[in-house]
């Protein structure tokens, strides 16, 4: 199974003056240490990405998906950094916080379009009875014998 974004890709999305609000009131001077701390909070924003997302998907795709196309892993990521900003509350008054809450609503957006079949992820692991839901068609050769034609033989 492939995550949808990593702990580094998350991470990098993160300035520093809202990792010090991550982590808490205490202000941590060791870089090193500050780190050790904030990734077990990373990963497990980035795995409840992943079952969010995979939430959306399940009904279209086979989840968890085995190549991750690059759409859901920019939106996993998104999702990812909302979770962990809305640890320490979203308000609407701070650009980068709404920023976070756009990015977010746009990757809701997104999947929710994805699982009514409006967009395409772009995956080759649609499931078949999500493929068979789009509908089939079946077409063929004029019909040789019929009614009319067999009409006084």
């Amino acid at each position: 199974m492939a995550a949808y974004c990593n702990a580094a890709d998350v991470r990098a999305m993160l300035k520093d003056d809202l990792i010090n609000s991550l982590l808490g009131d205490q202000y941590i001077r060791d870089e090193e240490e500050r780190e050790q701390r904030l990734l077990p909070l990373i990963e497990a924003a980035a795995e409840d990405a992943q079952a969010e997302i995979d939430g959306y998907l399940a009904k279209r795709y086979a989840v968890p998906l085995t190549r991750v196309p690059k759409v859901i892993s920019k939106y996993a990521k998104d999702i990812a950094v909302y979770n962990l900003v809305s640890r320490i509350g979203v308000g609407t008054e701070a650009d980068r916080e709404q920023n976070y809450l756009e990015r977010y609503k746009f990757a809701l957006k997104f999947l929710q379009l994805a699982a009514a079949g409006t967009v395409s992820i772009g995956a080759d692991s649609e499931s078949p009875s999500a493929a068979s839901a789009t509908g089939f068609q079946m077409s063929g050769p004029q019909r040789i014998f019929s009614r009319d034609r067999m009409r006084g033989m």
